[in-house]
This record gives C-alpha cells, structure tokens and sequence, in this order.
C-alpha cells in the first residue's frame, strides 16, 4: 500500500491520497545548532496530517516521526525548508507489540450461603 503525494511549491497544499492506514515510523536525520531549531523542527513535523507522536533525539540530531498516512518526502522537504538540511534515514511500518500478559490462574471458591431457605407452608381455603 503506497501512499501518493503530488508535491507542488507547498507540500502542505498538496494533493493526497492515502491507500494504507499503516502506522509508519520515519526518522530523518538533520541540524541542531540551537533550541530553536529544535523548536522549529518540532512544529513542523507535528503540524503534518496524520501525526500521532513526534520526538526529538537531539544526541543523533534526528526527528522521529510516528502515525498514519504521513508522507515522508513532503515532511522532509518542509524540514529542509526550516533547517536547510534534512535526509530520510528510515521509514518502517510500526508493529503493534503483542505484550502477553502473564495469565492469572483463578481459583473457584465454592460459596455457600448463610441463608437458609425454610419451607412456606401455604393454606389454600376454598
């Protein structure tokens, strides 16, 4: 499932049509001089369509982008326009985790009641 993306001069006016609703995880790999441009790289990335959670690993100077539908060539040409430098490193679909929880074994508990039903007796009159 391929996403398509007509970029014209503003990736965010661009036409788009997503075939997949596959959570995708991109990280691109660009310039920190400052907070600010972490600041800017930020906004920018959490401003796209589709955008789930966004973090900064600022040791790696990369943006890891995480959600559905993203385009990536537009994210990083947005990026690019910011921060002058911007190159896609990866892009990966995101696998849900299948965390089994460890199974608690119940034990019946036989419960008897301290209510004792006595018998009604009933007197039908005719």
């Amino acid at each position: 499932m391929w996403n398509l993306c007509f970029c014209f001069s503003d990736c965010q006016n661009s036409v788009y049509s997503s075939a997949s609703t596959v959570k995708q995880k991109i990280v691109i790999k660009v310039q920190f001089s400052s907070e600010k441009r972490k600041t800017e790289a930020f906004k920018t990335a959490a401003g796209f369509k589709g955008v789930s959670n966004v973090s900064i690993e600022a040791d790696k100077d990369q943006v890891v982008v995480i959600g559905v539908g993203i385009d990536s060539v537009c994210l990083a040409n947005s990026l690019r326009k910011k921060l002058r430098y911007a190159r896609i490193e990866s892009v990966e679909e995101v696998k849900k985790s299948e965390e089994k929880k460890p199974q608690v074994e119940t034990i019946p508990i036989h419960w008897t009641s301290s209510y004792v039903q006595y018998p009604v007796h009933c007197d039908v009159v005719w």
